[in-house]
């Protein structure tokens, strides 16, 4: 079985990421924007990092432009603008696609895993978000409306069910 640990990915910096690194921690997985009316969740994203990484939880936040070009800078923009904006301490990574031919296959995987409203793989807007178990595999997918703040008690529950 696939399962998120299994895929390789780019850093701001271009680097290759194997997410076996995040092997035992529960993952949200969110596609981020820069210009988007969602942006200021950020500010909660990094409210949950702060509250839960030291009971393993880790945030995986992917750039992506292909909806309203809201994500037109490079990676160093990028990074530069959530640092400064947001105060992100969470994983970045390098710019993707997230629907398409080119779409990146961590994303390809995880829609098909955790299909949208009517079954739809397709990702609708930024800040689509993934909750990811301990063990790697899509607990559940969540509507870029919904706020960072509104999982929080999910998020809870995965890491207390599944502890180290």
């Amino acid at each position: 079985m696939t399962t998120v640990h299994d895929f390789q990915v780019r850093d701001l910096d271009g680097q290759a990421v194997d997410l076996a690194r995040y092997r035992g921690k529960v993952l949200l997985i969110v596609n981020v924007a820069s210009e988007c009316g969602f942006t200021p969740q950020y500010r909660g994203l990094q409210a949950l990092y702060d509250k839960y990484r030291e009971r393993g939880f880790e945030i995986l936040g992917f750039p992506c432009n292909q909806f309203g070009h809201q994500e037109p800078g490079d990676e160093a923009q990028i990074g530069a603008f959530c640092e400064r904006n947001y105060g992100v301490g969470f994983a970045l990574f390098s710019k993707i696609e997230v629907n398409g031919r080119d779409a990146e296959p961590l994303y390809a995987w995880l829609k098909h895993q955790a299909p949208g409203l009517l079954g739809s793989e397709a990702i609708k807007w930024n800040f689509t978000k993934f909750l990811v178990g301990r063990d790697g595999t899509v607990v559940k997918r969540f509507a870029p409306k919904t706020t960072p703040e509104q999982i929080d008690a999910e998020i809870a529950a995965q890491l207390e069910q599944c502890s180290p």
